[in-house]
This record gives structure tokens, sequence and C-alpha cells, in this order.
């Protein structure tokens, strides 16, 4: 079989985008992606791309990865997001010992897993594994999926190499899932809670996510792919706010639309012709123009640097960071200003805007998006010299 191009799958996505964008409302309504939504992006199979060639994936360089999610949230955040989240999944499936990939992708190599990698399970160590029981928020696309990683820590006597976090890796057979994702935006992405009552863990499905000695990854031995060799951090963290980056494109095509023949009812003047209206798409657009470039060129150098063995210096990582976290606070406030410009005819729900706004309003409270944090944490390193320990870099 001949391999599919990533430009086959990029053509592909951007032909999804007129069904999300119909589909959006009722994503929001029924919080969670339509099966219909999901079926389409199986098919055309963006949920391989990071995925092992063993098990029918395309192990791609992440930067197809992006460019997919951020077409994606042209059509819909939420179904950008959930992309995000689970589309990661199958990369760090591919890390953990092959016995876990074989119960996920034995007999089904299109199966879904979802995460929440709050460390909040209850863990007790028994003999071939671990017991554990909690609660966990905000699990993306859960209802659509079959497994869930939930983040925990061990007892610091059994982590290894001073880092007792582990993922831990469940059929939704040991756990359930409660409907309680009533949120202003991303409403689509069903972001419920994950609740597990005394399940038993294998040793052989949980990861030190934060490691990074070649004993955390057992997976790696048989996926050898430089793609398996980029840290946890870096293709998580990037891949919650690659949606922001689509959204404000679709913000700016909205505002395009919606402003064109837009003439004010108090004012008799067209929207167009205002020049704060002017100013803020010309801001929107270049904006993301920049967002993008920025985004694409941060996950070259990073596979770059796994393909050759090498791990990005920790002060790029950590300015890297503190960029990626900007995302969402700079998309936010851009369509804020797109909003203002549309004036009172702008408020009703039926612009595309309100929810492009509420989205993004929502995707900025995420931790990774955190940047007042992430900016000092940057400065304090910049200004004394001294190299963070943070494990996600």
């Amino acid at each position: 079989m001949t391999q599919i191009t990533a430009e086959q799958l990029i053509a592909r996505t951007r032909a999804l985008v007129p069904a999300l964008k119909e589909r959006a409302e009722r994503a929001e309504r029924e919080l969670k992606i339509p099966a219909e939504t999901i079926a389409d992006m199986q098919e055309a199979g963006l949920f391989r791309v990071l995925q092992p060639k063993r098990f029918g994936g395309y192990e791609m360089p992440p930067v197809v990865f992006a460019e997919i999610q951020m077409i994606l949230a042209e059509g819909c955040m939420s179904t950008a997001w959930m992309y995000g989240v689970v589309g990661v999944h199958p990369w760090q499936l591919g890390l953990f010992a092959d016995a876990a990939q074989q119960d996920v992708w034995g007999t089904d190599s299109s199966t879904l897993v979802a995460s929440t990698y709050m460390p909040v399970a209850k863990v007790t160590e028994v003999e071939g594994g671990y017991r554990i029981s909690g609660r966990w928020s905000f699990s993306t696309g859960c209802e659509n999926c079959d497994w869930v990683f939930l983040g925990g820590n061990l007892k610091p006597a059994e982590g290894k190499g001073g880092d007792t976090y582990r993922t831990f890796l469940l059929p939704k057979s040991d756990y359930r899932i409660e409907r309680n994702w009533d949120v202003i935006g991303l409403r689509g992405t069903g972001s419920h809670d994950i609740v597990v009552e005394d399940a038993f863990v294998p040793v052989h499905r949980t990861h030190a996510t934060n490691q990074h000695v070649e004993a955390a990854h057992p997976g790696r031995e048989l996926n050898t792919a430089a793609l398996y060799r980029i840290p946890f951090a870096q293709m998580f963290i990037p891949a919650v706010s690659n949606s922001c980056i689509g959204a404000l494109k679709a913000a700016t095509d909205a505002f395009r639309d919606f402003a064109t023949p837009l003439v004010s009812k108090n004012m008799g003047n067209r929207a167009i012709e205002d020049p704060n209206a002017q100013l803020a798409y010309a801001q929107a657009i270049n904006a993301y123009d920049e967002m993008r470039t920025l985004r694409l060129e941060h996950y070259r150098r990073i596979y770059a640097a796994a393909e050759a063995g090498e791990m990005v210096e920790p002060n790029t990582r950590m300015a890297w960071r503190y960029q990626i976290s900007r995302v969402a606070y700079q998309s936010g406030e851009l369509v804020n200003q797109l909003l203002r410009c549309c004036g009172g005819s702008g408020t009703y729900r039926k612009n595309p805007l309100t929810r492009i706004f509420l989205d993004l309003m929502t995707g900025r409270a995420h931790i990774a998006n955190n940047t007042d944090m992430f900016g000092r944490a940057l400065a304090a390193t910049l200004f004394k010299g001294e190299q963070t320990l943070d494990p996600f870099l």
C-alpha cells in the first residue's frame, strides 16, 4: 500500500471544514464531538499521523499534526482542541511497553485514548502493578474514546530518578464518565470528569512520563523513529494552543464576511470603512501569520533535534514555552477587538465570532496557557542565569 503524504492529509482535513462548521452548534449543544465527525476524521486517517507504523500509523513529523489541528479549528475549535489532545495520544502510547500497545490496538488499531494528566490518583502498589482510585477533571473527548490516560504519583520510594509521576492507562470498563462539562466555551470538547474506584493497572500500562532516560520509554525499542525521541512536553503542550491559531483564522474570515455588508443602524456608516475595524482586522490577520509561522518553526526545530539525537538547550525551550502560552491570550484579545467592531449587531449568538471568542476564553484557562506564570519564569531565568528544573520543558 502506498504511504499517504502530508499533502493528502492536509487536503482531506481542508475538505472537512464545511461539515465542521455545520456541526459546531450541535457539538456545543450535545457536549461532545458528533460521531459523524469522529468517523470522518478516522476515515481521513487524521488520528494516525503520530501513530506507530507497526499499528497502521504514519509516524509523520509533528508539524503535519499541527497543520491539521489548525485547519480543523477553522471549522470548529472544539473539534480541533479534541484532536490536539486525543490525536497526540497515539504518540505517547508508542512510548509504553509493547504489551500496552497490543492491549489497545491489538484488535482495532483505530481505538482512541482520552486523558487527564492531573496527578490526583490514590495509588497503592500491589503484586504486578498498582491499584488506583480518584476523580479527574477535564477529560477532553472522553465519550469518543475507549481508553484513558490518568495522572498520579507513586510513593517517593517507588519512583525512579527522583520523579514519581506516572501516566496510568485504563480501559473504559475500569472507569465511569460523569457528564459535568457545563462551561462557556469549548463545550463540544466534552471534557467531563473521570471517576475510578479501586482499579488494577498492571505495570506495563504505566509510563514514567516526565523522565528522559531510555528505561522510562520501553516503546522506543520497537518504535525507533525520531518522532518517539521528542520529550513529552514538547509534543503535548503546543497541542493545547494550536487550535487557538486556527480559530483566529476562522475569526478573521467570519469578521470579513460579517462586516463587509454591515452598515451601522445608528450612524449609517459602513463597517469596513471604520478605521478601528480596519486596524483590528489587519492586526488579527498579521498575528495569525506570525503565530502560525513561529509555531511550525518550533515543531521543525524540535523534530530536527530528535533526528540528530540532541535536546534543544533549556533556555530556548523555556522561551518557546512562554511563546506557546501566549497564543491563547493573544488570539482572545484580537478576536475581542473584532467582536467589538461588529457593534450591536455582532452581539447576536448567530454571529460565529461569539462562539470563537468564548472558545478562546475557555482555552486560555488551561494551565499550559498560563502566560503570566511562564513569562515570569523565563524572565527570572534570564535575569539570574539559572536554568529551570521544570520537567515540562
